[in-house]
């Protein structure tokens, strides 16, 4: 398997219509009323496609190049088969997160290490943009939550309200750099 990394431009963001999203979730984690803790939860659900759809996730990856951010991606014989958005702009209140708005990688070509070398990428560029920590909003399946808190990520040290409202069900993770 040969691979290509290399930043995406503005002109070639509909490419991540070649990403195949299809994700079979068996649990996910799911805050609790009484306890206010994360409980896994059987859903037996299979996303066929992007989470919000290929519409929302194009736009947000314009946004993010159009204001300064970065798009990486990688190539399987010219095929986009993952990418990763970071934003430029530091957020947070007292901590400086940059957010990584998305990373995907397509189906079959999971558990390949491609998407850990997508997020470093991220991680590095957080750093040149000044920022102490990677924020994210991570899809709350068992495996998608496994495969961040592997990689080193924990619970975000503050929430961001905007974020939350999107996607209550997402849990708010940090990377220190």
């Amino acid at each position: 398997m040969l691979l290509e990394y290399r930043m995406l431009k503005l002109e070639e963001a509909e490419r991540i219509a070649e990403i195949d999203a299809t994700h079979y979730i068996k649990n996910a984690w799911r805050k609790t009323e009484d306890a206010g803790d994360y409980v896994l939860v059987e859903i037996n659900w299979t996303d066929t496609e992007l989470p919000n759809g290929f519409e929302w996730h194009l736009n947000r990856l314009k946004g993010t190049l159009i204001s300064g951010g970065t798009v990486f991606g990688c190539f399987e014989d010219d095929v986009l088969i993952g990418y990763a958005t970071v934003n430029k702009e530091i957020i947070g209140q007292q901590e400086r997160y940059v957010l990584l708005d998305q990373l995907f990688v397509s189906q079959k070509y999971r558990g390949k290490g491609i998407g850990k070398t997508l997020f470093l990428m991220c991680a590095k560029q957080a750093k040149q943009y000044g920022a102490k920590k990677l924020f994210l909003c991570a899809g709350s399946a068992e495996n998608t939550i496994a495969f961040y808190k592997k990689l080193g990520c924990v619970p975000a040290a503050e929430r961001n309200d905007v974020l939350y409202e999107e996607d209550p069900r997402d849990i708010q993770l940090e990377f220190s750099l």
